[in-house]
């Protein structure tokens, strides 16, 4: 199906190139399918083109004249995107939604769709007339309502929507240059005509072109945080991560595989012609408007090249701590510790905790014109105004610890690590600690306490683990529930009770869970909320730390001085109807 209809119907010689250059113009003014458009201009018939539609596809084909639509039905689609992309839902059977559609060549109407509904999309053919009927009927959209699709967006190709970096010299293809069709990639000077050479001329072919610019605009509409691209034996998926859970959004033509990797990695100036070693790169792009940073990461696997993009849009970053998740009592202390003059603050957690974004709000919070603040990251993934970031490079001996030392000879008052991830990092940031400087950075620990553990581990003494360490601050997220279909769930005693819990601790609280509506994609779930177990170095603790004391005496005298765990703070949320119970298990163990 991925074959545009409009292409094929030209190969045929159903339609001129004149009719066809017509009905493209004309498609790409009114954002209508292009099948749409022909019939519309007297091209075709619409019996005709249903006909070869359906044989060329292999996708059955239906009789909607006199067809009546359940109400149950005409719900799960908006108007705007129904008459979009001219669909009906027909029939539901389970978690199979049929759909009556006029051109099912058009990839992204399907994943449209599915994300829309939640459900698998199996597509039919339907004759033009019939589905204005069905639309205008029961998906009336008002005259002066304007609506774009972001897939819509990304097949006409805006070059002022979507701008990309041209690539730098000896990437493959040098120059790129943006037109109407997109970003369109120009190659020059270059000979012989084998295999790279081919792959990466595919890449620039304007279906590779429009589809990528679909995924990315897709990515940043529905708030993804990263884009999976997985080439398996017989299938080629792309896949986003949305409130940390991934989703499917399409399955691409296994033939597409190797040009739209080759497309990518012309984007983000890597060598298209090395297919057996990974590579990481950098992709700035402008989407809907917004200014989007790309980490491109590369990774040859059994078929293929498997495609990370991670996606780091600087105007979805909020730096207000109090529209966190922290409790009233949590936040106190935190902010206590980073406006203490000198110590080290610690964030820890697994990858994609939201850790770099709590310690970016730290800094905003204390970034003041009195002030000498100096980072070093790898990679640096926002850029914070009056702020000196530095951009580790271990592969030319740039490490963390190298700039640090470099970093102390400048004079700051705050230092943030990106992360300490050997003993003499953790030495210098000890170091820089006790000569009165304030260093705030990150650490892969389960928990608080076992940070404590993990430093020692390092080869640092307990004695400075204690007198430089302020506090520790354990972190995750949790996905929120959907406003838009939350409801009241019952969870059974003999459950919470079996988590540890005791019955005055749930007695009389009402837990929620979201059912799935259009708003959430059915997913019950919208946005993401974190939980948060500070533990500030009290002297009691410092003591203990300098007693050799274990983790979980560590803890259990952090729980009596009023320190809630990742689980007691997850199930906090969930007796308020922020989270689930499932969400808390997921994220959480018992302590």
């Amino acid at each position: 199906m991925a074959q545009n209809i409009g292409d094929i119907l030209l190969k045929l010689g159903l339609v001129t190139k004149t009719q066809y250059d017509r009905a493209a113009a004309e498609q790409r003014a009114t954002n209508e399918p292009l099948a749409a458009v022909m019939i519309r201009l007297s091209m075709l018939t619409e019996n005709v083109l249903m006909q070869f539609v359906s044989r060329q596809y292999n996708v059955p084909s239906m009789d909607l004249t006199s067809f009546q639509l359940e109400p149950a039905l005409i719900k799960l689609l908006r108007p705007d995107l129904a008459n979009r992309r001219m669909a009906i839902p027909v029939k539901r059977l389970g978690r199979t939604l049929t759909v009556a559609v006029l051109d099912p060549s058009d990839m992204s109407v399907i994943g449209d769709l599915e994300f829309a509904t939640g459900m698998q999309v199996r597509p039919v053919v339907a004759a033009y007339s019939a589905l204005r009927r069905l639309l205008e009927q029961h998906y009336p959209v008002g005259k002066d309502l304007t609506v774009i699709a972001a897939g819509e967006l990304a097949a006409a190709g805006s070059a002022e929507d979507i701008d990309a970096l041209a690539p730098a010299a000896g990437s493959g293809m040098e120059g790129m240059s943006e037109t109407g069709d997109g970003i369109e990639m120009v190659e020059e000077g270059g000979e012989g005509e084998n295999e790279d050479v081919d792959i990466a001329q595919l890449g620039s072919t304007t279906p590779v072109v429009k589809m990528v610019n679909y995924v990315l605009t897709e990515a940043v509409r529905r708030s993804a945080s990263d884009i999976h691209i997985e080439p398996y034996e017989k299938t080629f998926r792309i896949r986003l991560r949305q409130d940390g859970v991934l989703q499917k959004l399409m399955d691409p033509p296994m033939r597409m595989k190797s040009a739209l990797v080759a497309r990518i990695k012309v984007m983000a100036k890597l060598n298209v012609t090395e297919r057996k070693k990974p590579q990481d790169g950098r992709i700035a792009v402008k989407v809907m408007g917004k200014k989007i940073d790309l980490r491109v990461s590369t990774l040859p696997v059994l078929w293929g090249e498997k495609v990370v993009m991670r996606i780091l849009d600087a105007s979805s970053l909020t730096l207000d701590l109090t529209n966190f998740g922290f409790t009233e009592l949590a936040l106190k202390n935190f902010m206590k510790a980073i406006h203490a003059p000198y110590g080290i603050l610690l964030i820890t957690g697994p990858t994609g905790s939201g850790k770099t974004t709590t310690l970016y709000s730290a800094l905003s919070q204390i970034n003041t014109p009195d002030k000498h603040i100096m980072t070093v990251e790898d990679p640096i993934e926002y850029n914070l105004k009056g702020i000196n970031q530095i951009q580790a490079e271990p592969g030319i001996g740039f490490t963390f610890d190298v700039a640090l030392r470099s970093i102390l000879r400048q004079a700051p008052n705050i230092v943030m690590l990106g992360e300490i991830r050997d003993g003499p990092t953790a030495s210098i940031a000890i170091r820089a600690a006790l000569t009165g400087h304030l260093v705030l950075s990150t650490l892969h620990t389960n928990d608080a306490p076992s940070s404590v553990s993990r430093l020692i581990d390092m080869g640092i003494e307990p004695f400075l683990v204690a007198s430089s360490c302020i506090l520790i601050q354990a972190q995750r997220l949790v996905r929120r529930i959907c406003k838009g279909c939350k409801a009241p769930v019952e969870i059974k005693p003999e459950v919470l009770q079996d988590m540890g819990f005791r019955p005055d601790q749930f007695q009389g609280a009402t837990f929620m869970k979201g059912k799935g509506c259009p708003l959430c994609g059915n997913t019950g779930y919208k946005g993401r909320v974190g939980l948060y177990e500070v533990m500030p170095i009290t002297p009691e603790i410092r003591d203990m730390i300098l007693k050799h004391q274990p983790v979980t005496t560590l803890r259990a005298k952090a729980v009596e001085q009023g320190m809630l765990t990742l689980r007691m703070d997850a199930f906090g949320k969930a007796k308020q109807g922020v989270t689930t119970i499932e969400e808390m298990i997921r994220e959480t163990a018992e302590t």
